[in-house]
Parts: C-alpha cells; sequence; structure tokens
C-alpha cells in the first residue's frame, strides 16, 4: 500500500520502496470513458496517431501506446499510454486528485517503430515501450503509485535496457515538449487525468538523486537539456569525479 513503511531511507531523505507482486493474474476491465477522453486529448493537443499498439492479453489494466509522428514544430514522435487510469493508483491520503496517471516520451523521428518489420522486434527499438508498458502496470501490481519524481531503477543491481545503451532507469518528470495544457484531461467528477513524462537515467544520477534530491538532478537536467526525448548515448549528468563524490 502507500502508506507502508519505507523499506529505506535515501540520503536525500526519500523513502525507498522495494516491490514483490503477490496477486494474482487478473483480467483487465478498462474504463472506456476514459479511454475515450485521452483519444480526443491526444488528438487535439498532439496530432493525430499513426498507430497504437494494443494489448493482445491484458493483466489488470489494458496497457496501449499511442504513437504519434512528428508535427510541425515538433520533429519528434510522442509515444503516450492509455490505460494506466482505468484504476486508481494507491495514493497517499491528501493525494487522491493525483490517483489518475498516463505516461509519456518522446523518440527521435528515426527510431523504428514498425510492429509489422523485423526492426521493431529488436530490444533496441522496442525498451522504451516496454519501459513504458512496465511503469504503467507497476502501482496496479503492487499497490503503490507514481508522482512526480519517482525513480526506478532497471532491476537490482540496474542493467541497461539494452546493449546500446547505458541508461538502466528512470524517473518521472514534468513533460517539457508538450503543451502545458495537455497537462490534465477531466473524464468525470471525481476522475481527472494527470500526464507525466518518464526520463531514462543513468545509475548515477539516480545516486546523485538518492543523495542531493529531486531538485539538484532536475537541475542538472535542465542545464543539459535532457528531457523526455530519449537519447541512447546521451550525457551523463552526474559521472563520478575524486574518489566518488559528485
Amino acid at each position: 500500500m502507500a502508506d507502508r513503511a519505507p523499506d529505506g531511507m535515501s540520503e536525500s531523505g526519500s523513502p525507498i520502496y522495494r516491490h514483490v507482486r503477490q496477486k494474482p493474474f487478473e483480467p483487465a476491465a478498462g474504463d472506456p470513458e476514459a479511454i475515450e477522453a485521452i483519444e480526443r486529448h491526444i488528438d487535439q493537443h498532439l496530432g493525430q496517431p499513426e498507430t497504437v499498439l494494443h494489448e493482445i492479453v491484458s493483466d489488470l489494466v489494458h496497457i496501449d501506446v499511442h504513437i504519434v509522428p512528428p508535427q510541425p514544430g515538433r520533429p519528434f514522435t510522442m509515444l503516450v499510454t492509455t490505460g494506466m487510469s482505468d484504476r486508481a493508483m494507491s495514493v497517499p491520503a491528501g493525494h487522491e486528485d493525483l490517483a489518475y496517471l498516463e505516461l509519456l516520451l518522446a523518440l527521435p523521428p528515426t527510431w523504428q517503430l514498425n510492429e509489422k518489420i523485423a526492426p521493431f522486434k529488436e530490444e533496441r527499438n522496442y525498451w522504451p515501450i516496454r519501459l513504458l508498458k512496465m511503469l504503467a502496470r507497476l502501482p496496479h501490481e503492487y499497490d503503490t503509485w507514481l508522482g512526480l519524481y519517482h525513480t526506478m531503477p532497471n532491476g537490482d543491481p540496474p542493467a541497461p535496457f539494452d546493449a546500446s545503451t547505458k541508461l538502466s532507469g528512470a524517473i518521472i518528470t514534468i513533460p517539457k515538449l508538450v503543451p502545458e495544457s495537455f497537462a490534465t484531461v477531466p473524464v468525470r467528477p471525481g476522475k481527472k487525468i494527470w500526464f507525466l513524462a518518464v526520463t531514462p537515467t543513468y545509475p548515477e544520477e539516480l545516486e546523485f538523486k538518492q543523495k542531493r534530491g529531486a531538485a539538484a538532478l532536475q537541475a542538472r537536467f535542465d542545464k543539459a537539456g535532457v528531457s523526455e526525448l530519449i537519447d541512447p548515448q546521451r550525457r551523463n549528468v552526474c559521472r563520478k569525479r575524486f574518489l566518488g563524490l559528485f
């Protein structure tokens, strides 16, 4: 549960949780009204999706990924989830307004995303989609929640998402590459959906966040121009120096 005691605390004072799933497989029921609202929201603010990657078998929530091609003034591809918000997350008391969330990230226009051709089946092309799906389902698997500046390593110890990159974790951030008007969409009384971004990270960056806090890491991201636009070879903004000190 979101209000359970943390498994540890970082040096910056942030709680650390280690999740172990105990619930069985449960077919997703869905929320058609929410999906329709999100689809209209994407069309209005980002553009018409080129395709939607549909799940065939869904556990707990039905996670689809909408792929919006580059638009005038936005020379990259946007990936947006639907289905994460089918269920409320287990948010702490007083944060009920944040219970419904969808995730997004951006890819260079040259990224191979055609599921009908072989390159799409290669992990170097698929891992951003896998990351979105994993994070979108995580709160419902473990009765927890995702919010701004929550982090998730890719395993323990963290492993690169693919051999083509050293990125091995993610942090939830405020989207920088979509209009501010995209931030939320109301569905009905008591259900407002938020949209937050997934920014892949290096191990040193997550360690830096644990030591210095999210604001310090975000400041480094801002200075280096790091956003939800994935660059598998981007500069590590927290490379260690001088006997392991940041």
